[in-house]
């Protein structure tokens, strides 16, 4: 029996099996490295953070996005975006200096056995281990909205589904939300020859700013100094401070979690988007229709009035709901046992240990507890240094008690396994 299982091999579950070898705890790993930045992004986008606030964390710190781009005869520079294809290169650069052997085998469902947890992969083979860290990634979380999801495939697919966007060419899309995704994915389309629009319930879009050059005046510095998730204080309280944001009363992570950080385009895609991609702002789709020619989409604009647009096909750029739900490696008894925050996520310690003794959480599913740094890239470092110091104190503790049967909300299991 190993003593750490990790589920995932994306810069979270890479960065945790770095420091976990490191520790010398025995573990494998599952899942395709990087599968979400090689197959579920379109050729042609970049990074959004800087490349410095990008790096995968091994113990030592000598693998940086900055390091295997000196490799390379590339240059990591402030302010200039990182095209995902090096990204996704740097994290396979990354698994063969600091991890073990990556199993790329997709694990099927997880289920508790004694002394741990029992995996079994797609193939049905079995591996057991004390210790779960599911480092799942954005995918089993994709968001659409309400009014879209009687569509068919052939007529609405979420941002994430796509690799490239060729068999778009020339056709007429429909972009759904104000983010970077849609924004870029938008962006991308137009470049190509696509007829493209975004509609989006704001009443306009927001851009980020240019940032601050790394060279600046003190003084500068001090009112407004470099984070990973971009200049500002409040910015570098979520970036470099998780583990004070987790100490802060639920119901100010909660509206922080939701309201941090929202919806906005890339300074460096806005020229690429203004003068090419038809904005329908404020507007709310109220009802979709599939036919053989496409879709029609049933629209609220600002003024309440009802309008109606036929498209070949839309695109939700929605983003991710990381509820407990949505977990379905997990089995029903192990489901019966976590805990939620308010938002459906589940609830996590302050090790990353979710209620369940021996399982552990990383990435988005985390960020109501962390903050918003657990939904970038710059959050895997504090995660993984955490979560394998937990997984270390819960190998030497024991499993504890298990949860108690049928409980569902965090208030009826902190008593278990509360910390």
């Amino acid at each position: 029996m190993y003593d750490l299982l990790v589920v995932g091999a994306g810069p979270y579950g890479l960065s945790i099996a770095s420091h976990a070898a490191a520790a010398g705890l025995s573990l494998r790993v599952f899942g395709r490295p990087m599968a979400s930045w090689r197959d579920h992004m379109p050729r042609g986008m970049f990074l959004k953070s800087e490349p410095w606030a990008s790096n995968l964390s091994d113990p030592g710190g000598r693998l940086s996005l900055a390091a295997y781009c000196a490799e390379q005869g590339m240059e990591a520079r402030h302010g200039a975006p990182i095209p995902v294809e090096v990204f996704a290169a740097y994290g396979l650069w990354f698994a063969r200096h600091s991890v073990p052997e990556v199993d790329e085998r997709t694990i099927a469902h997880i289920h508790p056995c004694p002394g741990g947890f029992e995996a079994v992969t797609e193939d049905g083979a079995s591996v057991r281990a004390r210790t779960v860290a599911l480092a799942v990634g954005v995918l089993p979380f994709t968001e659409v909205p309400a009014t879209l999801r009687g569509l068919t495939p052939e007529h609405v697919s979420h941002s994430s589904h796509h690799s490239d966007l060729d068999r778009f060419t020339g056709k007429d899309v429909t972009v759904v939300g104000g983010g970077q995704a849609a924004l870029e994915t938008a962006a991308l389309l137009a470049e190509q020859g696509t007829r493209v629009r975004v509609v989006a319930r704001a009443p306009g879009l927001s851009w980020n700013d240019v940032p601050p050059p790394w060279e600046r005046p003190w003084w500068q510095s001090a009112r407004a100094p470099h984070s990973g998730l971009g200049p500002g204080w409040r910015n570098w309280f979520y970036a470099e401070r998780p583990g004070a944001f987790r100490r802060l009363p639920e119901p100010t992570r909660a509206r922080i979690a939701t309201t941090a950080l929202g919806p906005a385009g890339a300074w460096w895609i806005r020229d690429r988007v203004e003068p090419s991609v038809e904005l329908l702002l404020g507007h709310e789709i109220a009802a979709a229709h599939g036919s053989a020619d496409g879709v029609r989409l049933d629209m609220l604009g600002p003024d309440g009035g009802l309008t109606s647009l036929d498209t070949g096909h839309v695109i939700a750029a929605t983003g991710f709901k990381p509820t407990r739900e949505r977990l379905g490696i997990l089995t029903a008894d192990v489901h019966d046992g976590l805990g939620a925050c308010p938002d459906g996520s589940p609830y996590v310690g302050r090790e990353f240990e979710s209620t369940w003794p021996g399982l552990f959480m990383a990435g988005l599913v985390t960020a109501a507890g962390f903050g918003p740094a657990m939904r970038f890239v710059h959050g895997a470092s504090f995660t993984a240094r955490t979560l394998v110091r937990g997984v270390r104190r819960r190998l030497r503790t024991g499993p504890a008690l298990l949860p108690v049967p049928g409980a569902r909300e965090r208030r009826g299991v902190l008593g278990v396994a509360g910390r």
